[in-house]
């Protein structure tokens, strides 16, 4: 079901990065592949675009933009409990999102001498959820939330047509924009929704700045196009990594294993454990409940791909040592005293401290954002959140006066760096004052 690594005997000098579980997952190969879309929607636009749609996702659509009466249709026929449940989950990120939202920062470094830091959103985002095997309505909510919280002005959304659904979106993902208010809404997926944003595309208008989860290719087009438009991240195949002790609950981490395997057949789940004892009693758990799952095909090879994997650990400090290294993309910490664990990890998208934070409760309703760093990158990246989709300005007033408190500096370091033009435009400001 599931392959074993055992670390316990490992060198202290072991680079833990090279040990764990780790799908094949070639941004830069892909980059190969989706090359000549980009190329493709930058010259021809919208023709390539439904050419692309044919191809990939066997539907042409005639209007790449979804009409405003589509969505309000969705939203009317939305299920009552899913309308329910996205208003508890935009409510509940709302929250944080405007807990989160920076104020600007006054600081005086002398009398008439300020800078101001300043936060100003971007002025217009494009936003992509997936539609593949999964429908991720969530995303929506994911995507949209922080970007209204933090003040963008135009929001334009993608999400792949679907065949059963003459050439939409899924309903669900209409649904949800209703409900927030996004009318700009494009039927367009993968590598061509990032292209078409990065370069603008018939009714659609060039974006500052991509967000949202994706497959490989799309991973790779926002690689491509960073620079020419702003990403997040490269938010690559679903993983939960759990850190867990002889305290956890056995059929806890399986289902938790099995949440994220559910995703897609490339979803890593990886158990991190001090305990042979409960690593056999999760396999156990795994047999039982993989069979009784909707999607055993895709989980079971999930499971079993080089991607997963428990890993047996001396104690839970190494534990520690390989979940920072490994830089989950979701990390559950079952051990006991987990909030003080917890609390040692450096490299994580998010942590799920205890029993009662699954991972899918962060992919609903926990009021976090499931938009996350994955495949190591973690160690050097955030998840999704209103500091997204906000830049920093710094704002300079000086007086006369305190530009001539720090007049000689300037002049000086300019002298320095064989810049004389810097000081002159100082000095310029001084030139009577002797006369």
């Amino acid at each position: 079901m599931i392959r074993r690594i055992d670390l316990r005997e490992a060198s202290p000098s072991i680079d833990y990065r090279t040990s764990v579980p780790r799908a094949e997952f070639d941004v830069e190969a892909a980059t190969h592949a989706v090359k000549p879309i980009i190329e493709a929607v930058r010259t021809r636009g919208v023709d390539a675009i439904r050419e692309y749609g044919l191809q990939f996702d066997g539907v042409d659509v005639a209007e790449i933009r979804v009409p405003t009466e589509a969505l309000g249709e969705a939203l009317a026929d939305l299920d009552p409990g899913v309308r329910a449940g996205l208003e508890e989950a935009i409510r509940r990120l709302r929250l944080t999102c405007a807990a989160e939202l920076e104020q600007d920062v006054t600081t005086e470094l002398a009398p008439g001498a300020t800078v101001t830091h300043r936060k100003v959103p971007v002025d217009r985002v494009g936003l992509y959820v997936p539609g593949g095997l999964a429908p991720l309505v969530s995303s929506v909510v994911m995507n949209v939330v922080p970007a209204q919280v933090a003040g963008v002005g135009s929001i334009a959304l993608a999400s792949p047509p679907q065949k059963h659904n003459g050439g939409l979106p899924e309903s669900t993902i209409l649904a949800a924009c209703a409900l927030l208010g996004v009318d700009e809404v494009y039927a367009v997926g993968g590598a061509q929704a990032i292209a078409m944003f990065a370069h603008g595309a018939g009714p659609c208008a060039k974006v500052d700045l991509v967000t949202g989860p994706g497959n490989i290719y799309v991973a790779a087009a926002k690689r491509e196009l960073r620079g020419v438009v702003g990403i997040d991240s490269e938010a690559g195949p679903t993983e939960i990594a759990i850190l867990a002790d002889d305290s956890a609950d056995a059929s806890f981490v399986a289902a938790d294993l099995i949440s994220q395997a559910e995703h897609d057949p490339m979803a890593a789940s990886v158990l991190v454990t001090d305990s042979p004892v409960l690593a056999d009693a999760v396999v156990a758990a795994l047999e039982v409940q993989v069979a009784a799952t909707k999607h055993v095909e895709r989980i079971r090879t999930a499971l079993q791909g080089q991607q997963s994997g428990i890993v047996l650990v001396r104690d839970v400090d190494q534990g520690l040592d390989v979940v920072n290294a490994y830089a989950a993309e979701h990390l559950e910490i079952h051990t006991r005293d987990a909030a003080a664990v917890a609390a040692r990890v450096r490299n994580a998208g998010a942590i799920f401290v205890g029993s009662w934070a699954p991972v899918s409760l962060g992919d609903y309703c926990a009021g976090s954002n499931h938009v996350l760093p994955t495949a190591g990158c973690a160690c050097h990246s955030s998840g999704l959140s209103v500091r997204a989709f906000t830049k920093s300005v710094h704002v300079i007033d000086y007086s006369r006066e305190a530009l001539a408190e720090v007049a000689d500096h300037v002049v000086t370091l300019a002298g320095a760096e064989d810049l004389p033009g810097h000081g002159q435009a100082v000095q310029v400001r001084f030139a009577g004052d002797g006369e």
